[in-house]
């Protein structure tokens, strides 16, 4: 067995055997030897092997993967510009708290800086994005090297899933040299055993990059603090979290102390406990002076809502927060960071929460009873069909019960949080860690693959169209079961909310903002072999969401554009005059 493969043999069964049960490949010379070994373990039934041309969406392919299992997911490349091509998922990765392992093959280490055809110098190409990174060589059989090997790949798993030290999950990058031969050869067998065992501490023979340091808390706060003495007045902004039943916690911690919640539509459904259309009933601010609170505890990431920015900077009040993830831990305006331990205290525990339940009444109440009279006010009439709230309410309204949700970035998730109605069980997903359109179709694909339940997936056009290649599974890979929901309103629809959309700026709006492609999205999917419909009414929507996803679907709404500004905007009009005495 020639060293090229004695490596990538060992590396694929010691990932396996710590538990990674999915790794996407993407086709290349270099990345032979690992191509070969994950086909073998997929022959025996160890792993499923997903293969996939565009290195971009194969990377965010595997963090769909990873994204609700919180099993390492592997994505797999040759040399060159296909590692560079896995960043932006890598940057997702990092920022969501989603274990992923990137496995890049690379040319021998006296090639680099030679000019040799695809080669850079891959150590270090994501920097401090990744927990944990190392460069190992194939070298010629020498004794206890497979060993060394196995102790890379175990300690790969460990720092992505966030068993070593204090760090927590994320993106990991094991970079191997490989030589030729790159292909299976009838060499004399390895002069150890594949199977011998590793020492499972530091890696020997490899240089590494130490694991980041845990964030610190934030100057001058304690970790924990008693507050059971602070004002009484405290509001709980739930935000997205990495953990599948992170939300409920957070929720369950508020309510037991009487903190009215409010939070962004990622996580678990339904939500009675949940104040209804918060950033409706914090955009009024007769009605936010009135009952503002005196200290925010903000849990997860909070990306969405410009009135719970605003509440964050509001002056007078106390900001807190629950992680201890850099993004948390740097924001200016937090005056206290805990960690999510405080979501398991009891009513009655030391600590944070001491005796600190809402001491004064009806309070709390107001907040929920002015989310119920918002929701009231939007029932009826329905959002106006065609618009990104319009479609937003069919979708949650007709999901099936246990489904799960994907929400592109951009326009398409703030529909959501904006102006959808309460529903029964689903679990909604969204990659907030940086936000971006990119990979949002495989992402969802990657939720399809790994889970049991019905996946759906509601986007803009840019942002499916940003992804189109997300679309690309060959005839001989496991399609998913996936029903992807686009609201086309040919461009950049969310820039119509924003400062370059205000009216006396329409001159220039098309050109840099609204950005129209006129691309034929019915013409796209038919060159992917992937079922299209146009839906033209809420009923055909309803329709084609009540079957069961089966192999790709894309469901196309189109929409105007030019009317979103004026649809939400009286939207925030119901709710004020909903909220008014």
């Amino acid at each position: 067995m020639n060293p090229s493969t004695a490596l990538a043999t060992v590396l694929v069964d010691e990932l396996v055997r710590r538990g990674v049960r999915h790794a996407v490949l993407c086709p290349g010379s270099r990345s032979a030897p690992l191509a070969y070994a994950l086909r073998e373990a997929e022959r025996a039934g160890r792993i499923e092997l997903h293969v996939r041309v565009d290195e971009r969406s194969a990377g965010f392919l595997a963090l769909g993967l990873a994204k609700l299992t919180r099993v390492p997911a592997v994505v797999v490349t040759t040399s060159g510009t296909a590692v560079a091509n896995l960043h932006p998922a890598v940057l997702e990765a990092h920022h969501g708290v989603v274990p992923l392992l990137v496995l890049s093959a690379d040319r021998p280490v006296e090639l680099r800086g030679t000019g040799a055809n695809q080669t850079t110098v891959q150590p270090g190409l994501f920097a401090d994005a990744v927990r944990w990174s190392v460069d190992v060589a194939a070298p010629q059989p020498v004794a206890g090297e497979v060993a060394r090997w196995r102790a890379i790949g175990a300690d790969a798993v460990r720092h992505a899933t966030g068993g070593a030290g204090p760090g927590e999950p994320g993106p990991v990058h094991v970079n191997v040299q490989l030589r030729e031969p790159l292909v299976p050869t009838d060499d004399a067998p390895w002069l150890e055993p594949l199977d011998v065992g590793g020492p499972g501490g530091p890696t020997e023979g490899a240089t590494e990059a130490a694991p980041a340091p845990a964030p610190a808390v934030a100057a001058g706060a304690p970790a924990v603090r008693d507050v059971s003495r602070e004002p009484a007045r405290t509001l709980v902004v739930v935000g997205d979290l990495p953990e599948p039943d992170q939300f409920d916690r957070a929720v369950r911690w508020a309510t037991a102390r009487g903190w009215p919640v409010l939070a962004e539509p990622c996580g678990t459904h339904p939500r009675g406990a949940v104040v209804a259309h918060g950033p409706l009933v914090l955009s009024d601010p007769s009605w936010l002076d009135e009952h503002a609170p005196d200290r925010v505890i903000a849990v997860g990431r909070l990306t969405l809502s410009r009135p719970v920015a605003a509440l964050l900077r509001r002056p007078g009040v106390r900001v807190e927060a629950v992680g201890t993830h850099a993004w948390i831990v740097s924001r200016p305006e937090v005056q206290a960071v805990h960690p999510t331990s405080v979501l398991d205290l009891p009513v009655d525990g030391e600590g944070l929460d001491g005796d600190a339940v809402s001491g004064e009444d009806g309070w709390a109440e107001a907040w929920a009873a002015a989310g119920d009279r918002v929701a009231d006010a939007l029932r009826e009439p329905a959002p106006l069909w065609p618009s990104g709230a319009a479609v937003a309410d069919a979708v949650l309204t007709g999901l099936p019960e246990g489904a799960t949700l994907f929400l592109g970035s951009s326009s398409s998730v703030r529909d959501v949080d904006l102006a959808a109605p309460r529903r029964e069980a689903l679990r909604v997903v969204a990659s907030r860690g940086l936000a971006g359109i990119d990979g949002c179709v495989s992402t969802a694909v990657g939720l399809a693959l790994a889970g049991a339940s019905p996946t759906y997936a509601l986007m803009g056009d840019l942002t499916f169209l940003h992804d189109s290649n997300g679309l690309l599974v060959g005839p001989l890979e496991r399609r998913p079961d996936l029903t992807v929901v686009v609201t086309n309103d040919d461009g950049g629809g969310i820039f119509t909310l924003l400062e370059p959309g205000e009216p006396d700026r329409s001159a220039e709006f098309e050109r840099l903002f609204g950005t129209p492609t006129g691309a034929d999205l019915a013409a796209l999917c038919a060159a992917h072999h992937v079922t299209h419909h146009t839906i033209a009414t809420r009923a055909e929507l309803l329709a084609g969401l009540a079957k069961a996803p089966s192999g790709l679907t894309v469901l196309e709404v189109p929409v105007d554009r030019a009317a979103h500004r004026d649809q939400h905007a009286r939207l925030r009009e119901r709710a004020a005059a909903a909220l008014r005495p």
